[in-house]
């Protein structure tokens, strides 16, 4: 415990003097764990000064000393996740509050997602199918059910009626002619790439 039970009794008996050396001595593990739960930097300090306002006016039911740690990282999470909380509630927007207008709005935005959606969607099959299209029936035919279907292992041993560590190999050197096939796939067909 970074503070004597003494400090704390003091504190209650209403020593603003012994308080502060509480919320001295606690301040940077609050803060810590505030920045940790809620990921808004701007916001921390708000909630930590919402933790000491709790532990002012809650402090005088604390009984022990052992429970005074745990005690106050409760209160710090609470406060935490009732921050968390209003922001949601914040943000949610009902869908009666928006004038026509702004519902008009929202329609064509989301309209031209889902239209630019489909062309990214669009793009990638065919780059898919350009780079499935440049090996073998057999190789294609594995990678699609593996890939794309998402057979397990133990499914695709039943199909290929073949051991799980030749399938393997297989998987992997049809893979590595993907690959090769991704270096000569013409400009304008090549996937679109991640990360």
């Amino acid at each position: 415990m970074l503070v004597d039970f003494e400090l704390i009794k003091r504190a209650q008996d209403g020593d603003s003097a012994a308080f502060n050396e509480i919320i001295l001595a606690y301040r940077k593990r609050i803060l810590g764990t505030i920045t940790r739960l809620i990921a808004r930097p701007e916001d921390v300090e708000d909630v930590a000064q919402e933790v000491f306002v709790r532990l002012y006016f809650s402090l005088d039911q604390l009984r022990t000393a052992e429970v005074f740690e745990p005690w106050l990282y409760r209160l710090t999470v609470n406060a935490a996740y009732d921050y968390l909380r209003k922001q949601r509630r914040r943000q949610e927007y009902r869908m009666s509050d928006l004038s026509e207008q702004q519902m008009m709005m929202a329609d064509a935005l989301a309209g031209g997602r889902v239209e630019q959606d489909e062309r990214e969607q669009k793009k990638i099959r065919e780059s898919v199918d350009a780079l499935l299209g440049a090996v073998s029936e057999a190789d294609r035919i594995l990678l699609m059910l593996k890939e794309l279907e998402g057979l397990s292992l133990k499914e695709l041993e039943k199909i290929y009626n073949i051991n799980e560590n030749a399938l393997k190999v297989r998987l992997f050197r049809a893979r590595q002619r993907v690959l090769k096939a991704f270096g000569a796939v013409p400009k304008g067909k090549e996937p679109a790439r991640t990360g």
